[in-house]
C-alpha cells in the first residue's frame, strides 16, 4: 500500500486518504492549538494559498500526545483554527503519532528522516512531513518555520516532479 492509499479520517468524520486530494505534494503537520508553535498555522494557511493552485495541500493533523496541548473536540479544533489562523486546508481526526497506537501514516512516516539525519518518533507538535508527487518525503522539526526556505524548496521539489509528470500538449500540426 503507497503512503497515499493509507485511510485517514476527516475532522468532520469522513474517510479519505492522500491520494483523494490529488497528485501534487502534501505538507503534512500535526497540529495543537496550546502549542508555543501554534502560530505556524498562519504560515500554513499562506503556503496552502500561495501554492494550492499549483497542487499543494496543506493537510493538520490534531495530536494531543504532547503535553495535552491539543484537548479540544473536533467542533473546537475546527473553529479555533477558523478563528484564529483562517485556516481553510484540510484537518483530520486528532490521531495518534508515536507509540503503539500510532496512526499507521506516522508509522511510515518515522522512517523517513530529517536534515541532520535523523528519522524516528515525532518529537514536538509542529512537525512536517512534505511528500512530493514522484513519492520523496522531506522532514522538517517543529523549529523549521513552515515558510523557512528548506521547506518551500522541499514544496517546489515536490510540486515540480508533478509538472514533470504531466503529458505536455504537442505543438499544433502544420
Amino acid at each position: 500500500m503507497s503512503i497515499r492509499d493509507i485511510p485517514l479520517t476527516t475532522l468532520d468524520g469522513r474517510t479519505t486518504t492522500l491520494a483523494e486530494y490529488g497528485d501534487g505534494a502534501v505538507l503534512l503537520v500535526n497540529v495543537a492549538s496550546k502549542c508555543g508553535f501554534t502560530p505556524q498555522y498562519a504560515q500554513l494557511e499562506a503556503l496552502h494559498e500561495k501554492y494550492g493552485e499549483q497542487g499543494l495541500t496543506v493537510i493538520g493533523l490534531p495530536c494531543n500526545q504532547f503535553a495535552g496541548q491539543e484537548p479540544g473536540n473536533a467542533e473546537k479544533i475546527q473553529d479555533f483554527c477558523q478563528l484564529n489562523y483562517g485556516v481553510s486546508f484540510p484537518l483530520m481526526e486528532k490521531i495518534k503519532v508515536n507509540g503503539r497506537n500510532a496512526h499507521p501514516l506516522y508509522a511510515e512516516l518515522h522512517d523517513v528522516p530529517d536534515a541532520a539525519g535523523k528519522s524516528g518518533r515525532v518529537k514536538w507538535n509542529f512537525e512536517k512531513f512534505v511528500i512530493g508527487a514522484d513519492g520523496t518525503i522531506s522532514r522538517f522539526r517543529s523549529a523549521v518555520k513552515p515558510d523557512d526556505p528548506a521547506v518551500i524548496a522541499a514544496i517546489e521539489a515536490g510540486l515540480s516532479a508533478r509538472r514533470v509528470a504531466e503529458p505536455t500538449e504537442a505543438p499544433p500540426a502544420a
